[in-house]
C-alpha cells in the first residue's frame, strides 16, 4: 500500500530535515520542490495529499491541478500566499503557525526600534569613517521620553508591548479587531489617526490584505510626527516605498528599519538598499535556532494531526464551518 505524499513547496533557507523525519515516522512520503514556480509544484505534487507552503502563491489555477490535496499548511504565521476563499470552496483545510516565532519577531522589532532611537547605524558609520560623536548629524533620543505606537495588536505586538514597556515612556496601539475585554493595562488604545500622529516610533504589526496594502503612503507619512521612526517586520507591501523614500529625503521621517520588502530579496539597485537612513535586515526577524525547528516541525505536525483526526492543530480555514476565513 502506497504511503500518502506530502510536498514542501519552497522552504528556502530552512532545513526541512526535522519535519521530513516527523512525517516519515508518521507514515508519509515527502518531496521537496524548492521552487515557487506553479508548474514545478504541480508536477511534484500531482499525487500529494498535502502541501507545506513557504511563500509560493497557491491560487485557484494551481489548486485545479492538485485534485488530491486536502490540506495546505503554511510555514509562517501569515497565510496571504494562499487563496483561502478558493481553498474553502474546494473543502481544503489551511493551517498556519501562530506561535513559531512570536518572541523572535517581537524582540527584533524592539531591537530595530531602539537601534533607530539610539542612532546606532549613524554611530557605526561615524566610527568606521574615522569620526567621533561630535560629528553626529542629530543626537540620539531618550527612549523613556518617547511613545512606541503599534499598528495591529495581535500576538507579536502584545509581546512587543510587554517587553518595551520598561524602556519606552508610553506604549499605545491601534487594532479595530482586537477584543477590548482582553486589552492589557499599560497599553493605551487609540484610534488610527491618534496613533499615527502621536507615535515617535510606529511599528507595523497588521496582516497584508487588500485594505492594508500600501497603507503607509504619502498621506499617512505626512500625519506622523516630524522626525519619527518607522519599523516594519510585518509585510513589505504594507509600505509605499516611493512615499517612504520621499519622506526620508524631505526629513519628514527620521529613519526607518525594514525587515521585509515588496520584492525579496530587493534588486541590487533598489534605492532602499542604499538609503543612509534606512536600517535593513534580510527578512530575518523570525529566525532563531528555535524558530528554525518550529517552522518545519509545526507544519508537519499540522498535517499529521489532520490526516489522523480530520483536523489540523492550528487551522485558519475550517471548510466544515460556514463563514470560515476567506
Amino acid at each position: 500500500m502506497s504511503r500518502p505524499l506530502v510536498v514542501f513547496t519552497d522552504p528556502e533557507e530552512l532545513d526541512v530535515g526535522p519535519g521530513v523525519r516527523l512525517l516519515t515516522d508518521a507514515g508519509f512520503d515527502t518531496r521537496v520542490v524548492g521552487s515557487r514556480d506553479p508548474d514545478a509544484i504541480a508536477a511534484a505534487a500531482r499525487d500529494a495529499v498535502a502541501l507545506i507552503v513557504g511563500y509560493a502563491p497557491v491560487d485557484a489555477a494551481l489548486l485545479d491541478r492538485l485534485p488530491g490535496v486536502g490540506m495546505l499548511a503554511t510555514m509562517s504565521a501569515g497565510y496571504d500566499m494562499i487563496d483561502t476563499a478558493q481553498a474553502r470552496r474546494r473543502g481544503l483545510w489551511v493551517s498556519n503557525l501562530p506561535h513559531a516565532a512570536t518572541e523572535d519577531v517581537a524582540v527584533h522589532a524592539l531591537a530595530s526600534a531602539l537601534s533607530l532611537v539610539r542612532a546606532l547605524p549613524q554611530a557605526d558609520a561615524t566610527v568606521r569613517g574615522g569620526g567621533w560623536n561630535t560629528e553626529f548629524a542629530a543626537l540620539p533620543c531618550r527612549a523613556g521620553e518617547l511613545t512606541l505606537g503599534l499598528w495591529g495588536f495581535g500576538r507579536i505586538a502584545r509581546v512587543l508591548a510587554r517587553i518595551a514597556a520598561p524602556v519606552f515612556g508610553r506604549v499605545a496601539a491601534y487594532d479595530p479587531h482586537a477584543d477590548a475585554a482582553g486589552w492589557p493595562d499599560g497599553v493605551e488604545r487609540l484610534g488610527l489617526d491618534e496613533l499615527v500622529a502621536g507615535s515617535d516610533v510606529l511599528s507595523l504589526h497588521t496582516p497584508l490584505t487588500p485594505q492594508t496594502r500600501g497603507m503607509v503612503d504619502t498621506a499617512l507619512l505626512a500625519r506622523m510626527r516630524p522626525g519619527a521612526f518607522l519599523v516594519n517586520v510585518a509585510r513589505g507591501e504594507l509600505v509605499d516605498t516611493a512615499a517612504l523614500l520621499a519622506a526620508l529625503d524631505s526629513g519628514r521621517l527620521g529613519a526607518a528599519a525594514l525587515d521585509v520588502f515588496p520584492v525579496e530579496p530587493p534588486p541590487l539597485d533598489d534605492p532602499l538598499r542604499s538609503h543612509p537612513r534606512i536600517q535593513l535586515s534580510p527578512h530575518s526577524a523570525y529566525l532563531s535556532d528555535a524558530s528554525q525547528r518550529a517552522y518545519v516541525c509545526a507544519p508537519a505536525e499540522n498535517v499529521i494531526a489532520w490526516h489522523r483526526t480530520g483536523r489540523p492543530l492550528t487551522p485558519v480555514v475550517d471548510p466544515t464551518l460556514e463563514g470560515a476565513p476567506s
